[in-house]
């Protein structure tokens, strides 16, 4: 289901609040036709599902709205981490992070989903344009684990309809409601923009 868009115009700052943990996310996004630019921040307090933690990250996506870069670090009580992820012209991914140098296909991934962040789901949904039509899609990404930035490929199924957008990843099923725009408001079980 898309609701009228409360973000335009751009540049704006987009904040969430996590449903049942203690952790929030804001990001500044700039966005120009399909191109977006983002820096944003997770932040989380101890709790079961994760340590206490802060994240940063930098995005980059080109006028098809596919990722170019990444960046992202973390900080944790035990030290801090950083990565880069970056796609070049070929699709090939180069995943960075410290002495470890990754290359991959990631089965033909566009996209980068970080695991606790709603603002990810944005990237798919704008760029097949389903907060408009309904579609159903299956979308391979290069998934990123918060807050000990472990890579894997992942897929993620989307179907959006006239009822919202149903999500399937690795951790979770949940149908999501986004603005006019593609961003997330709401994404049960995970966090509520606020």
């Amino acid at each position: 289901m898309s609701i009228p868009s409360i973000a335009s115009p751009w540049p704006a700052v987009l904040t969430w609040r996590a449903h049942s943990a203690p952790r929030m996310e804001s990001v500044r996004v700039q966005v120009s036709g399909n191109r977006i630019k983002a820096a944003g921040r997770i932040i989380g307090g101890q709790c079961p599902e994760h340590p206490a933690f802060s994240a940063s990250y930098d995005l980059v996506t080109d006028e098809a709205g596919v990722t170019r870069r990444l960046s992202l670090r973390t900080a944790l009580a035990t030290g801090e981490r950083q990565m880069s992820i970056s796609r070049d012209e070929e699709g090939v991914w180069m995943v960075e992070a410290g002495t470890t140098h990754l290359r991959s296909g990631f089965a033909g991934a566009k996209d980068v989903d970080v695991v606790l962040s709603p603002f990810f789901n944005a990237l798919p949904i704008r760029r097949y344009g389903m907060q408009h039509e309904s579609e159903d899609i299956q979308v391979p990404v290069v998934y990123v684990n918060l807050p000990d930035l472990a890579v894997q490929e992942a897929s993620l199924t989307y179907s959006s309809g006239a009822d919202g957008i149903h999500v399937l990843s690795p951790v979770s099923s949940s149908s999501i409601t986004v603005d006019a725009d593609g961003f997330v408001l709401d994404y049960p079980g995970l966090a509520e923009r606020i």
